[in-house]
């Protein structure tokens, strides 16, 4: 699947990756320099519209604090200096630019990675650093586990298969159900062992469970399976790029049931949405909510980059946005300080919703359930956590 590849970023800067060993952090002492704050995204190869949507929501959030004068310390009026850093979607290029961001430029924080694959190795270093880093959609429950300094502003995967499992038992009625999942990715994994565990709990039959191997084109042995039982729904946990030909193939075998996603389809570009006319997916953002803050920053979204946002881009900016208040409420700019605040943070409304950290780096928060329409996201309903 082709990207299109968009350069419409405000003063987009990016750095050249290094390998740092043996280094300790820089000392980022409390100054009236602009406060560096660390972005790693994913700006080259198959998952570069997710990297791009990264970049747009956090520099977006810098715009926003800029007009408002920058964050209050001291005295003084801080402005965010964002330092990005190209991913590469690599484990080993993850971990390399997180180092660089820690190591050599300073940040006091880091937001992503957004895939959960590469944001469970950066938040170790993260961790032993002593370095807040928030991950705006990585889902997997190790990206937090045991640790202090990580947070992230999505749900997780737990929460998003038990209501895709329920959604599909309860509102669409659905007695049979066949998974497709990558089997080397802790994220599509988790969720796809979720839905199977809550559906079956359900009284459904998952009849189908069929694994594949990172980097595949060809699915059609594993739809072919599914294809024996034709279940009600076909659940595919999977990547944005991956999706579109998966669904293709299905179609092509004759596979006729609802298809049901993660939030990573929210990423799915709107060229290729028509394959999946009338699938259901979960997510933590709709362009169609009614919230005031979010239209605001939808409309300031759309005047910059003339495109709607996407889940990815409304919560890097929420993640951006809890790192400045953190910094505000601490009125100091440190890494230190910043974790200290964002474990206090009893609730921050953002553009995504409302968020609750409760002695976890996992928020508090609802998901949405989105149908595609055409090249749209309609708004299905919001389920909150029990």
């Amino acid at each position: 699947m082709k990207h299109r590849r968009r350069r419409v970023l405000l003063g987009w800067v990016t750095t050249v990756i290094v390998t740092l060993t043996g280094c300790n952090p820089v000392n980022q002492e409390q100054t009236a320099a602009d406060i560096p704050i660390g972005v790693l995204a994913t700006l080259s190869g198959e998952s570069i519209s997710v990297g791009e949507a990264t970049v747009q929501g956090a520099e977006i959030a810098v715009t926003d604090l800029q007009s408002e004068g920058g964050i209050p310390i001291g005295g003084q009026n801080r402005s965010i200096r964002l330092v990005i850093v190209d991913d590469q979607d690599q484990v080993d290029a993850v971990v390399n630019a997180a180092r660089q961001l820690i190591y050599q430029e300073g940040v006091v924080a880091i937001i992503g990675p957004q895939f959960s694959r590469n944001a469970i190795p950066a938040a170790q270093l993260a961790e032993t650093a002593k370095v807040p880093l928030i991950s705006p959609r990585a889902t997997n429950p190790d990206v937090t586990k045991d640790k202090n300094y990580v947070f992230r502003t999505i749900f997780i995967d737990p929460f998003q298969g038990e209501v895709m499992a329920s959604f599909a038992r309860q509102d669409l009625g659905a007695t049979t159900a066949g998974i497709l999942y990558d089997v080397a990715s802790a994220y599509n994994r988790g969720i796809a062992e979720v839905f199977r565990e809550r559906f079956e709990a359900a009284g459904g039959q998952v009849v189908a469970f069929e694994g594949y191997t990172t980097g595949e084109t060809d699915f059609t042995p594993y739809l072919t399976t599914i294809r024996k039982s034709q279940p009600d729904v076909l659940f595919l946990p999977n990547y944005e790029f991956e999706v579109p030909l998966q669904v293709k193939q299905a179609r092509e075998l004759g596979l006729t049931s609802t298809l049901l996603g993660s939030d990573s389809w929210g990423s799915i570009v709107p060229a290729d949405r028509s394959l999946l006319e009338g699938a259901y997916f979960s997510d933590q953002f709709s362009p169609k909510t009614d919230s005031p803050q979010a239209q605001a920053f939808i409309e300031q979204f759309q005047q910059t980059y003339n495109q709607l946002p996407t889940a990815v881009s409304a919560s890097t900016y929420d993640a951006v946005m809890l790192v400045a208040q953190a910094i505000q409420q601490g009125e100091e700019a440190t890494p230190e300080s910043i974790r200290e605040w964002l474990s206090k943070i009893d609730h921050f409304e953002g553009v995504t919703g409302s968020i609750e950290f409760r002695d976890t780096g996992d928020p508090i928060r609802s998901a949405v359930i989105l149908q595609i329409q055409g090249d749209e996201l309609l708004f299905h309903k919001q389920v909150d956590p029990r």
